[in-house]
């Protein structure tokens, strides 16, 4: 069924402010391996987090990143439509497309973001997977920008698990929410299929040196 209109907007209204009441509930743990959070702002990134630790995301950017501005990448698909709404309100940016198959409007609009000084985010197994393995899309926007990847995770002491191909992680009420971001990884120019993947793995790698929860 498609949601739209005024439904759409009430939808939107109530998840983000659901959201806000949720997070309240949570205690917040900072592992920072890069020493950003509480820094001034020296140098932008493309924050990658994996799809199943999206939900609380925006709150994190808002607790410990206020300083940091940007856009993230969302589906351009009908489900994205309620996200993309929803990561606006949190005073995101947004640009459209996918994080497996990067078009070339969506790589443009990512790098001027960049080059204009702003980060951005993805979730590079999204939005369709498999999960927890990396798509192409963001290794060719940090070899076009130049950007460093900064990757980042997000544990919980409970939760549920949703029945969707990641097994969509939801924290539940006054769990403990523990941020890992490491340091930044700086993906390399590549020439040849092989050297590309090399490059694909070792990213994918460093965003798995975070994750204890499967």
């Amino acid at each position: 069924m498609k949601i739209e209109g005024r439904l759409a907007r009430w939808l939107v209204a109530f998840g983000f402010r659901l959201l806000q009441l949720w997070g309240r509930t949570l205690r917040y743990e900072i592992d920072d391996r890069a020493g950003i959070v509480g820094r001034p702002v020296t140098e932008n990134y493309i924050g990658a987090l994996w799809h199943n630790r999206l939900l609380v995301f925006p709150l994190i950017l808002r607790r410990f990143f206020p300083q940091r501005h940007g856009a993230a990448l969302i589906s351009a698909s009908r489900d994205g439509d309620l996200l993309a709404d929803a990561v606006q309100r949190f005073g995101y940016d947004v640009v459209r497309g996918s994080s497996s198959r990067l078009g070339a409007s969506a790589i443009l609009q990512l790098t001027q973001v960049l080059a204009a000084g702003g980060d951005v985010v993805i979730t590079p197994d999204g939005p369709r997977g498999p999960a927890y393995e990396l798509g192409p899309g963001i290794i060719f926007l940090a070899q076009k920008s130049g950007a460093a990847v900064l990757p980042m995770n997000l544990e919980y002491s409970r939760c549920w698990r949703l029945g969707s191909w990641d097994r969509f992680i939801v924290p539940r009420p006054f769990a403990k929410v523990r941020v890992l971001i490491n340091r930044p990884h700086n993906v390399k120019s590549t020439t040849t299929p092989e050297e590309f993947e090399g490059e694909r793995l070792a990213l994918q790698n460093a965003m798995m040196e975070l994750v204890e929860m499967r």
